[in-house]
This record gives structure tokens, sequence and C-alpha cells, in this order.
């Protein structure tokens, strides 16, 4: 057993170990059920995992080319409607309304990589880059493989609404225009792989836990330094740009690394303060490369934190899932008599109140400056509408959460009349 708490498999254990460091301190007693033959046949599911899924890339990808006949004979991972239903929902990837919920169900928990192919293809970077497709996938099999399942938010699922965000970023017009393959490919690169293998605790979680992820990375930007290097660590090993002049290869991994660590969200406001500074003093000029470089990690800024500019169904389940996350850390720290870090107490933190705590003070600020970049375009006008109803609307249920005690024990006082008192009603 390593020290962490993880079960060691011999050198399959050691290399897992290496690539997936980032598993906070758990309690020992969940590993009872784990033995060493468990962990070889998770890895055998990976594998089989990824194989079905190259598979049902590649028959989707020639189906959609009309190069697969619809044959009783011919092999269908996924039947005729869900495959129609993908394909469907792929020529729509470009409104702000995708669900990713449901395309995620639709192409079998595969919606990181069946998107990140689709966009590329989009986009002809795999012919621009001259990449190897088997390479390719196996490099976004992994990604998508590395992303914790059972993290009610930092998952694939968000990976790929992330991903998908940045798509329509990428098409805003004063954007579009300006940007070189290479920023789109670094762009949706990053977008897809900016919480890889995210632990489900923050950085103040494993700074107190003295994990050794705080102390790798002297406890500065911790998670967003692990998700980089964990990318890059993938990279070199899928081999996706070994054919690439070594230096250009090598810049492509630090472009790759200033992009996600600008989503560490205590660097906000340095961000904040220099984009709106380009804007006062309109000295943005997307012709060069670290003008453009300074919108991509803007860009990627924007669609890590969206969620509240999604329409209500979306940016409530949403909501709920990162509010969720976030009492799973408080459980925990209440486990082990820790501090419970703010925002993780259920008791006290309501999902309400955590929102619009959120939207507040770290969506609203950059969302106005990005309306101000768009001119605004009709992408930021729907952004900022949906913005403001759901700030409304989370105010509405906080309303009612908090009156909620003030009521029940208001009916539990006998009126003059015998009955409850005035607070039943609760609008």
């Amino acid at each position: 057993m390593l020290a962490d708490g993880r079960v060691s498999t011999g050198h399959a254990g050691v290399l897992l170990a290496e690539r997936r460091g980032s598993y906070p301190l758990i309690d020992l007693c969940i590993l009872k059920t784990s033995t060493q033959q468990g962990e070889v046949e998770s890895g055998t599911r990976r594998k089989v995992k990824r194989l079905l899924s190259f598979q049902r890339y590649c028959h989707n990808s020639r189906l959609l080319r009309g190069l697969v006949p619809h044959t009783p004979g011919s092999l269908h991972l996924l039947d005729d409607d869900y495959l129609g239903q993908a394909a469907h929902m792929l020529s729509k990837v470009g409104t702000w309304n995708f669900d990713i919920f449901l395309f995620d169900r639709l192409t079998n928990g595969n919606s990181l990589v069946t998107l990140m192919c689709h966009l590329f293809n989009v986009y002809g970077l795999i012919h621009h880059f001259q990449l190897d497709m088997v390479k390719l996938h196996r490099f976004l099999g992994m990604v998508q493989d590395d992303y914790h399942s059972q993290n009610p938010y930092h998952n694939a699922v968000h990976a790929a609404d992330v991903t998908q965000a940045m798509y329509c970023y990428l098409k805003e017009p004063k954007l579009a225009e300006q940007l070189s393959p290479a920023d789109v490919f670094l762009g949706l690169m990053a977008a897809a792989a900016h919480d890889v293998d995210h632990p489900g605790v923050n950085q103040p979680f494993l700074i107190k836990t003295r994990h050794h992820l705080a102390s790798l990375y002297q406890n500065t930007s911790v998670l967003e330094s692990h998700h980089w290097r964990s990318t890059v660590g993938m990279l070199r090993e899928s081999g996706l740009l070994s054919h690439l002049p070594p230096d250009m290869s090598q810049d492509m991994e630090q472009q790759l690394g200033s992009l996600i660590l600008a989503t560490d969200i205590s660097r906000q406001n340095e961000f904040l303060l220099t984009f709106r500074e380009h804007l006062d003093n309109q000295d943005l000029d997307l012709q060069l490369a670290s003008h453009r470089h300074f919108m991509l990690q803007i860009a990627l800024k924007c669609a890590d934190i969206c969620n509240p500019c999604r329409v209500w169904e979306l940016s409530r389940q949403w909501s709920e899932r990162v509010c969720e996350e976030f009492y799973r850390q408080g459980d925990m720290e209440r486990k082990f008599d820790l501090e419970i870090s703010p925002l993780c107490n259920q008791q006290a933190d309501s999902v309400p109140t955590i929102q619009i705590g959120f939207i507040s003070y770290i969506v609203e600020p950059l969302f106005e400056e990005w309306h101000r970049f768009t001119d605004p375009s009709l992408l930021s006008q729907t952004m900022m509408g949906h913005l403001h109803k759901n700030k409304a609307r989370w105010s509405l249920l906080r309303y009612a959460h908090n009156s909620e005690p003030q009521a029940h024990s208001q009916a539990e006082k006998p009126g003059p009349e015998g009955g409850g008192g005035e607070g039943e009603c609760i609008p």
C-alpha cells in the first residue's frame, strides 16, 4: 500500500501512481474491498473501454460521411437511434443551449472524446498538424479516463462542457478572424485537459493535509500545475506531437501550461484587472501572438465558470453538482477533525447562498468585461440575460430557504386561537 492510501499493483501500480498522483488522503476503511485483482480488472476494463470508444468513433465518423451502409449484419456499438441523435446534437454543437448531459448519455459516457474529435475535424486540425488518428484518440482517451467519474463536478462531463463553451467563444467574430490553427488547437486542448485528474478537493485542503502535490508545487497553483503536468505526461506517452520539431512541441507544452494555470481562481483579480486595462486603453492587438494568447486565457477562464450563464435547467444541475463536491470535502474535513473550509459546510452554506456569492464576486465581473470585449455579441447578450435571471432565481430560492426555519418555528407556536402563527405561508 502506498503512503497516501492507494494500493500498489507492482510495476503497473508505480506507473499509475506517477501519472495519477492527486488522490487525497482518504479513510483507509474504504480500501478494504479493494484487492490487487480488482485493480487489474479495473485496468482491463479501462483498456476495453478505450478500444470500444475508438471503434465507436471510427464507425460514427464513417457513418457521418456516408461510408457505412445500414445493413443488418454490420456491427453497431450504439443503436441507430442513439447514433442519429448524437450526430444531430453535434450539428448544433455551436449553440449555447447545448445539453452536455444528454450528449454524454448519447455517447455512452464518451462526450469528451467524441466532442474533441469532432471539433478537430471541424477546424481541420488533424490535417494541418498531420496528427496520427490513433495517437490522437489514444491521448484523448487517456485524458477522459483520467478524470474521476466519482467527482460530482470535476469530471469528464465538466471538461466536455468547458470545451463546448470554449468552441462557442472561439467562434466570436472578434476572436475568430484573428486566431491561427495553433491558437485553436491550444485553446481546445487546454479546455479538454484543464482539470484532468482533479481529486475532488481544493488547494487549501491539499495544503492543510500536507498532500505531496502541495509540497511538489510549493503550495502555489497546486491543482492547475498538476493538471498541466499530467497533460504533458499524456502527450508524451501518446506520442501525439512526437512528429513535430522538438522546439515546436515544447513551445506547445509551455503554452498549454500558461492556459491551464490561468484557471487558478486565486489569480482572478490579476487577469481581470489586466483585461479591464486593455479594454479601457483600447490597446488589444490580436495580430500580436501574445495578445491572442492572453485572450485565449480569458476565454478559457470564462468557459470554466460559465455555468451561471447557461439556461436555468443546465445551470442548476451544475450548481448542485459543485456544491455536492464542496459538501463532500466538508464531510471529510469533519470526519478527520479538520477545520471545515469555506462553502463546504452543508449545514451553514446553502446552494443558493454559494451561487449568489459566486455570481456576484467571480462570474459577473469577468463576464461584464467579456461583454465589453465582444461589442457585445449576440452570444454575450444571451449569456448576460441568463446570468441575471439565474441570479434572481437563486435569490428567491435563498429567501425561501432562509424563511423555512422561521416558518417552522412560527408554526410550532400556538397562535391566539391555538392555531399556527403567521409564518406558515411561504412565498
